[in-house]
């Protein structure tokens, strides 16, 4: 007999009554009549616990029964008895899993998969006429999930929003509200998808926030206003298919200007002077570095400045005049927010924002746990609040008493300042239980069939030691630094010692990029502590002699301001207000997307049409293309959340400035498209002068004399500027029309051959990766490159052969089946491997060194791709 449990609820109490199953079956009574006064008082209960429930009361959690494999979240069980009903609406189908485990059979949880309404793409979708009304529309492929959500809510007694607790989440419950229509619908919040914040969250809905939906409304309209405006304008005088932001084009434009200060630089030549010197006791050796001269800061800029003063100190004697020790506390880091997760997860895992915010997602949503099932791991990992529950803080601080002793545990709850500006509508990110720690749930993780198991599992004990440490004492360090004279200069020693490791304990001793920050301006300000070094000093004390061994001169030029990694340019644009954290990672990923910049060893860069762009926006957009603009608009949308400003006013202001700023920019943009820039360089081909034009591909070198001549170059600029032609590689492959070699050239989707002979002839063909088509048998394959830019492997003879295969295809038979080729596989658990793409086949084998590949392109010409 399985178990049933009736769950009472009101206010945010539970009461749970449990009744088990007997242990030996009871015998039946012959006979079933009921007296008619027991069945009128059954009726009557009945009866008033359907009128309760129908009420509605806000704040009150129905009375509803699960079955035990309801409790485990195995199955949706239909609905069964006379009893109330509720439909949960919530994003994701990776959520509603968890979720549903959570509630009882008397709850359906169905998953909107996001947005169900947007505005159309093929058209503006703002009623410019008419106070910026939005003209919004089911996206397309999401009719199926509507009409099941409209089927699901037909007859519930109460559907509760339970999408995401942010603006953009509002907004899709308001958008999933009007299309249901229902009487009794409610918005439901909860910061951790736990069984009492889930449970809590129903008992305590509340009406939807107009304000909130008004500001990310506001904001999708205003990027909608901005893209659809300027992009055209893009299209018209550069590329096709480009695309303007309110957000990306500053962050872009900070890529630029940095690349600027890079270009502009010029290096300045400065020396150091350092003292290797030991004590009266004999070793260790220590090192000094020479502090002042005269007792003014020091500034060796030359050479002969610096062997002048070598000249005057080696002989001189040199003594310890000042010895200064103290006690040193380096404290915990905040617990994360959304931008400093995406930080660290840069800095400590090397990871892109894009994916840190994907593996966050799917730990905040459930992962599968064993016997536990789904299970939530994280809270909200969109927040810019530091805030902590007392709850957590409570259980947090238990855990660090039991883990590592009283040492360890702060007299009180360290509390930390949220930052001006910030929304604090959630907690920091933390783990939604102390019960899962990350010895605890690693073997789940190894036993995942998931290639992103490994990561998610880094990421989780990332945040989950960031939280134990924010609660942990500071780390203690004893610091020694010790002025040291020599004549006319003084040098400067200096050690520490790690005396209390504190919160390092759990965290590790790598700076956070607050901590690095810190010292850059500690160190440009000139704060001489900045620099101090580790490791113990010996005992010195004033007046001690010192031996000279040896005096060390360098020579050093000033460095250009670094490029930036995700993690500094996520910083740059938190610290100037530009967006928010939510956003970082679409656009890290939309401005590599465009081609607007790329990364090089971990460095963004900007192309040639990033540059491009961004010098056209900048002249003719000044005003929105301004940082503190773009900051402002966020204060703006802030205000309209909290009730302090009306969307259509805030819009009003925006738009009449900017339509005027449209139709000159319209006008007075040059036209890169049709520009052509004369050059010193004569055309082979008929001796005209070439010119350099703007194509798909970038620059390029052009006959003047086109369409007559259609020569056309490729080049690079030297060190001083000066062109560079770039020569075609010549193939010993025969063109089979003409007989003329075959030569590398690029186009659209990357490296293909043509015929040497063109504009004549015209042939051109993919490049061969070795391996025959395994379909067709009469093609060969190619590496090609989809409208998205995904890398895949196809056949030459497409579209009369579809063969394609994301693996890289190895010309090598099996030696087990022999499969006629292997492929090339890579795992986060394993790496990069070999194996055979016969499923039926287990033949597999690590790549222990780099093995030798048949040189490909990045993909065939414009007519071969798919």
């Amino acid at each position: 007999m399985a178990t049933r449990t009736k769950k009472t609820a009101t206010a945010g109490e539970q009461e749970v009554e449990e009744t088990a199953a007997p242990e030996k079956p009871t015998k039946k009574p012959a006979a079933r009549k009921k007296s008619a006064a027991k069945k009128k008082t059954t009726a009557k209960k009945a009866s008033a616990k359907k009128a309760a429930a129908k009420r509605g009361k806000k704040g009150e959690l129905a009375t509803v029964e699960a079955s035990a494999e309801d409790a485990d979240g195995e199955a949706e069980a239909p609905r069964r008895g006379k009893g109330p009903h509720y439909l949960v609406v919530v994003e994701s189908p990776a959520k509603a899993k968890t979720i549903k485990k959570y509630l009882g059979s008397g709850y359906t949880v169905k998953a909107s998969v996001g947005h169900i309404l947007d505005l159309p793409k093929s058209k503006m979708g703002v009623d410019l006429e008419h106070d910026f009304e939005p003209q919004y529309e089911v996206i397309k492929g999401k009719e199926k999930v509507l009409s099941e959500l409209k089927k699901a809510a037909q007859g519930v007694d109460k559907v509760f929003l339970a999408t995401d607790p942010d603006r953009e989440g509002e907004a899709i419950a308001w958008h999933i509200n009007q299309q249901l229509g229902h009487p009794d619908a409610y918005r439901v919040m909860f910061n951790e998808i736990t069984k009492p914040a889930i449970q809590e969250a129903i008992a305590n809905p509340r009406q939807l926030s107009q304000e909130n939906y008004d500001s990310q409304q506001t904001r999708r309209i205003l990027d909608r206003l901005v893209g659809y405006q300027i992009s055209p304008i893009l299209w018209k005088k550069v590329r096709r298919g480009l695309s303007a932001g309110r957000v990306q084009s500053v962050a872009v434009r900070l890529i630029c200007e940095r690349e600027s200060e890079i270009k502009a630089f010029v290096p300045q030549e400065y020396w150091t002077l350092d003292a290797l010197l030991q004590g009266q006791s004999g070793p260790p050796s220590f090192k000094a570095k020479l502090s002042r001269v005269d007792g003014k800061k020091v500034d060796l800029k030359d050479q002969a400045t610096t062997q002048g003063l070598v000249a005057e100190v080696k002989d001189a004697p040199f003594a310890v005049s000042k010895v200064d020790k103290r006690e040193r506390r380096r404290n915990a880091p905040a617990p994360f927010i959304t931008s400093k997760l995406q930080q660290e997860a840069a800095n400590r895992l090397h990871f892109t924002a894009k994916k840190t915010m994907a593996l966050a997602q799917r730990l905040y949503e459930g992962v599968l746990l064993g016997e536990e099932g789904q299970t939530a791991l994280i809270t909200y990992m969109r927040t810019d609040s530091t805030r902590l529950s007392e709850q957590a803080v409570t259980g947090v601080r238990d855990f660090i008493l039991q883990t590592y002793g009283p040492d360890y545990l702060p007299e009180e709850p360290v509390v930390y300042r949220t930052k001006k500006g910030a929304q604090d509508a959630h907690e920091a990110i933390r783990p939604t239980s102390l019960e899962y720690p990350p010895s605890k749930v690693k073997a789940a993780f190894d036993a995942m069939n998931d290639d992103m198991a490994a990561d998610m599992f880094r990421l989780y004990e990332l945040i989950w030691n960031r939280f134990v440490a924010c609660q942990t004492k500071p780390a203690v360090y004893d610091q020694t630094s010790a002025d040291i004279t020599s004549g006319r200069a003084t040098f400067r020693a200096s050690g520490s010692t790690l005396k209390f490791p504190g919160y390092l304990a759990v965290y590790g001793a790598g700076l956070t990029p607050e901590e690095e920050a810190a010292q850059e301006k500690a160190r440009a300000a000139g704060d001489e502590s900045a620099d101090d070094a580790t490791g113990e000093l010996p005992v010195l004390n004033e007046g001690d002699s010192l031996v000279l061994q040896k005096l060390i001169d360098e020579q050093h030029f000033t460095q250009p301001p670094p490029r930036f990694s995700e993690a500094t340019l996520v910083k740059e644009l938190e610290e100037r207000g530009i967006g928010r954290p939510s956003t970082y990672a679409a656009i890290l990923s939309t401005i590599q997307d465009k081609k607007y910049a790329e990364k090089i060893e971990g460095r963004f860069r900007p192309t040639d049409l990033g540059l491009i762009c961004n010098d056209l926006l900048v002249k003719h957009f000044p005003q929105e293309l301004d940082v503190t603009f773009t900051a402002n608009m966020e204060e703006k949308l802030d205000q309209i959340s909290e009730g302090e400003a009306n969307w259509k006013a805030v819009l009003k202001d925006f738009y009449a400035p900017f339509k005027e700023t449209l139709e000159k920019a319209e006008a007075e943009m040059r036209d890169v498209k049709r520009e052509e820039v004369k050059t010193d360089v004569a055309c082979e081909k008929c001796g005209n002068v070439m010119v350099i034009k703007w194509g798909k591909m970038g620059h390029f070198l052009a006959c003047s004399n086109y369409p007559e001549c259609k020569n056309t170059k490729d080049f690079k600029r030297d060190a001083e500027g000066k062109i560079v032609i770039v020569e075609e590689e010549t193939t010993d492959e025969m063109c089979e029309n003409c007989g003329k070699n075959m030569v590398v050239k690029r186009g659209r989707f990357g490296k293909f051959l043509a015929c040497s002979g063109y504009p004549d002839c015209k042939t051109s063909k993919p490049i061969s990766i070795g391996v025959t088509c395994p379909d067709c048998k009469q093609g060969y394959l190619t590496e090609r490159r989809s409208r998205f830019g995904k890398i895949f492997f196809g056949c030459n003879r497409y579209p009369d052969c579809k063969f394609a295969a994301w693996d890289r295809p190895l010309p090598e038979a099996c030696p087990q089946c022999q499969s006629p080729y292997l492929v090339q596989k890579f795992s986060k658990r394993d790496g990069p491997f070999v194996a055979c793409p016969n499923k039926e086949c287990d033949y597999r084998r690590q790549i222990t060194e780099p093995e030798a590949i048949p040189p490909a392109a990045n993909g065939p010409d414009a007519s071969s791709a798919a």
